[in-house]
């Protein structure tokens, strides 16, 4: 039996429980939903987004590392943003370490396109048996790949990859810092020479696109007040972890090159404020804390 706090007899939050549930299932759909990949050669296949099938290329923003979590930003969606309204203030104030910290403050982009899995690559360059995985999946990456993407179809010897009747497969090219030899991994794509069907079973097709979630469900939207409130209690904790975050991004200027893991917080200034006093002044300053 619940008391008024919502508590059993025995002293269990069950409130607390379920909500803590939601949030293991969230992460969980999250991981199910995503694609990242591993050392080595993997072909995918590009499928056209089901809530967009004229454009495949999803961009969303987020804040990285902001307390040790990572945040979406309602930029994604046009819609005002408290912790880009602070960055875009300190921008301006002509001070170089507010500066900075506006830059790690200044959501950053990242690309997502649903794909299916077709497998991995042996030393030969053909599919390794019992690799294919032909759910589809949503693939993030930065900036060069997106690039390396939208120049192949630009490219009139290529054109249109992700159709579904005349397109092409992609082959990804993933290699470790440590194979690399450099701080960061390395990501590099290479379009298939042949042109090829997605499927040549129209209900797999139909599948592929009438299952595909909406990946703004994968990521919660925060309220302008939720995410004011969570930019206030970072300001107010001196003990905040200011570690890189894990997800992955792309920061080479290679092309065809993207270093897919590297935390975007290393793309922009990752020199924080330790003094966070001034940069308490200019929130309060710019939200009016003190009417």
């Amino acid at each position: 039996m619940k008391n008024k706090k919502g508590e059993n007899e025995m002293g269990i939050n069950i409130d607390a429980i379920k909500a803590k549930l939601a949030n293991l299932k969230s992460q969980t759909d999250k991981q199910d939903n995503l694609w990242k990949p591993k050392p080595g050669k993997t072909q995918i296949r590009m499928v056209p987004y089901r809530f967009n099938q004229e454009n495949p290329f999803i961009e969303l923003y987020f804040h990285y590392d902001l307390g040790g979590k990572n945040y979406l930003s309602p930029k994604t969606f046009g819609r005002p943003d408290p912790i880009l309204e602070l960055a875009e203030k300190l921008k301006m104030s002509g001070d170089k370490e507010e500066f900075k910290l506006a830059r790690k403050l200044e959501p950053k982009m990242r690309t997502y396109v649903p794909i299916i899995v077709r497998g991995e690559l042996d030393a030969n360059g053909e599919l390794k048996p019992g690799t294919g995985n032909n759910a589809v999946k949503f693939w993030g990456f930065g900036k060069t790949v997106y690039q390396d993407i939208m120049s192949y179809i630009a490219d009139a010897d290529y054109g249109d990859i992700s159709d579904v009747e005349t397109g092409r497969d992609i082959v990804v090219e993933f290699k470790t810092a440590e194979e690399t030899g450099r701080n960061f991994p390395e990501t590099k794509i290479r379009p298939k020479p042949n042109k090829s069907v997605l499927t040549d079973d129209s209900d797999e097709l139909a599948k592929m696109i009438t299952t595909q979630k909406n990946i703004a469900e994968l990521y919660k939207e925060y309220s302008y007040d939720e995410l004011k409130d969570i930019l206030t209690k970072w300001l107010n904790d001196d003990d905040d972890d200011e570690s890189e975050s894990d997800e992955s991004a792309n920061t080479s200027s290679q092309k065809s090159t993207n270093s897919s893991q590297e935390s975007p917080t290393k793309v922009a200034e990752s020199t924080v404020v330790t003094d966070k006093s001034e940069i308490k002044s200019q929130f309060d300053d710019l939200f009016n804390e003190s009417k």
